[in-house]
């Protein structure tokens, strides 16, 4: 009697044992590509996922971050771009595409700053330096590049974080990237002036590459003030032209760690400004003017913006 109670004992141990590892198993979480494949609204994401060969990187062990777009936003993203279907996209753009919306480490939305640059897994041609993205929050919730909406954030994975977003974020080029960031306004407003006789905006978003040194809001007020002036309506078109092309440097991808003390660099309207990295790197322009490069290597899919806190001047 003792034995058979025993043996009874043991093999409902052993069935509770079974039952409790099933049910830790089935509640693990699944990895990125697994919750992706699990949501419906993602069905569009999975099978880019799957024409691009990306899905084992999603499966690796991270972590990551993840702006996964809906099915809603992949329609969009094909109609705006002319591809009949997903199948029309070719697979070295549609790996661009999706790398750009992963984010190397995991970001929870409530550790999104209220502005600030995130590198993603997409790279500029055949380099290594890493597209950026602008990631901003506020009391609306979290947005990527203006106007890019998490519609829901941190669902957990076991290897990072997906976030689903409106829309499918597209590779920036230079100009995206100051259209996408409202501290560059009046520089926008000044590229885009009528009656400049160059179209900045069609040139600035050809395959480039281009370095461009971009002023800030404050930057250009800081000028006016420099100037005596009240507006920029006041500078005429030659000078405002010339201003310009000297914070553009055509034909090069110039990144902060290849800035040398002393270097001297010719702009796209032919002027030269040096570089002084006592201290941290600076422009010395052609007025001898000191101007601070206060953010850096934001890349683009044809060339890398960096933020200074002054306007040079030829």
């Amino acid at each position: 009697m003792k034995k058979l109670l025993f043996s009874m004992l043991l093999a409902l141990s052993a069935t509770l044992v079974f039952t409790s590892c099933k049910e830790d198993e089935e509640n693990l979480p699944k990895t990125i590509a697994e919750t992706a494949q699990n949501t419906s609204n993602l069905s569009s994401l999975v099978a880019a996922l799957n024409r691009a060969g990306l899905v084992d990187a999603l499966n690796g062990d991270g972590p990551l971050t993840v702006f996964a777009p809906t099915n809603e936003a992949f329609s969009a993203f094909l109609s705006a771009n002319g591809f009949a279907n997903l199948e029309a996209v070719p697979v070295n753009v549609l790996q661009q595409v999706l790398l750009n919306h992963v984010v190397g480490g995991e970001i929870r939305a409530a550790n999104v700053p209220a502005e600030g640059y995130v590198k993603t897994l997409a790279t500029f041609g055949n380099t290594t330096s890493n597209l950026s993205i602008l990631a901003q929050k506020n009391a609306s919730g979290v947005s990527i590049n203006k106007d890019v909406k998490v519609t829901s954030a941190d669902i957990l994975a076991s290897n990072g974080v997906i976030h689903v977003v409106d829309k499918v974020i597209g590779l920036p080029t230079v100009v995206n990237h100051a259209l996408n960031n409202d501290n560059f306004s009046i520089l926008v407003a000044a590229l885009t002036r009528p009656g400049l006789g160059v179209d900045y905006v069609d040139i600035l978003s050809g395959a480039g590459p281009f370095t461009v040194f971009a002023p800030t809001n404050a930057a250009f007020a800081a000028l006016l003030t420099e100037l005596n002036l009240t507006s920029l309506d006041q500078v005429d078109n030659a000078t405002l032209n010339a201003v310009l092309q000297y914070h553009v440097v055509n034909g090069a991808n110039v990144l902060a760690g290849q800035l040398t003390n002393g270097q001297e660099v010719t702009t796209f309207g032919g002027g030269k400004f040096s570089i002084n990295l006592t201290g941290g790197a600076k422009i010395v322009d052609a007025r001898n003017r000191t101007t601070n490069i206060i953010i850096t290597d934001v890349q683009g899919s044809n060339g890398v913006v960096h933020a200074i806190d002054r306007v040079i001047l030829p």
